[in-house]
């Protein structure tokens, strides 16, 4: 009867250890999984949420990147305005769909580097040509330091700074948006800086100052 004992007792020891390194793998291997699912979801949200900026020092960069005019829809351009009751290019809030849109002060960074219509109508965004002067791509450095030395002009949303009051002294705030849209990367393609701006506008055409103000932090 001992000897049965000790046998099952063996056994039982046998059986534990042998299960022991398969629970550490499945652990270990459930751990990395969350740590991944962790890291996509870090990427995919961004740096924004940690960061912070003065709301005076985010508006002198709105300044610069906004502009007065922007193109939309080139479809709804055949639009007649008239009302008509089975109007496609109708909003469902009783609004229309435009081809374009003017403001009298500095309103959207657009998310387009070029755009043109059949029609003959085209932009070319300020950023587009003030930043990406030399190439389709920039480095940090260079992202700044062009940023800063375009004109500001006072724009519709946030605080308001005359253009005498625009002057950036700290360009931490221009370093992180360059983060936000470069994320790792060390170059910003132009390419990329419209992609990344389309998103924050949450798939609009051009950036607000409440998006903008939201993306860095100075709501």
């Amino acid at each position: 009867m001992k000897i049965i004992k000790v046998i099952g007792s063996l056994c039982l020891i046998n059986n534990i250890s042998a299960f022991a390194p398969m629970s550490q793998c499945t652990i270990s291997s459930r751990s990395t999984s969350l740590h991944a699912d962790a890291t996509d979801v870090a990427e995919a949200t961004g740096s924004t949420a940690s960061i912070t900026t003065d709301p005076k020092e985010a508006v002198k960069l709105f300044g610069r990147l906004a502009e007065k005019y922007i193109m939309l829809d080139a479809t709804a351009g055949m639009c007649c305005y008239s009302a008509c009751s089975d109007c496609e290019y109708r909003e469902p809030g009783g609004g229309y769909r435009m081809a374009d849109q003017s403001s009298a002060r500095p309103k959207w960074i657009p998310c387009y580097d070029h755009r043109e219509f059949g029609s003959g109508k085209e932009h070319t965004t300020k950023w587009s040509s003030d930043i990406f002067t030399e190439g389709p791509a920039v480095t940090k450095e260079q992202f700044v330091e062009r940023l800063v030395n375009m004109e500001f002009v006072p724009p519709l949303g946030g605080p308001f700074l005359a253009k005498s009051a625009a002057t950036i002294e700290d360009e931490s705030a221009a370093a992180a948006f360059f983060d936000i849209l470069a994320g790792e990367k060390e170059k910003l393609t132009r390419h990329r800086m419209g992609k990344e701006m389309k998103v924050l506008s949450g798939g609009e055409e051009g950036l607000t100052w409440n998006q903008f103000s939201k993306a860095m932090g100075a709501n």
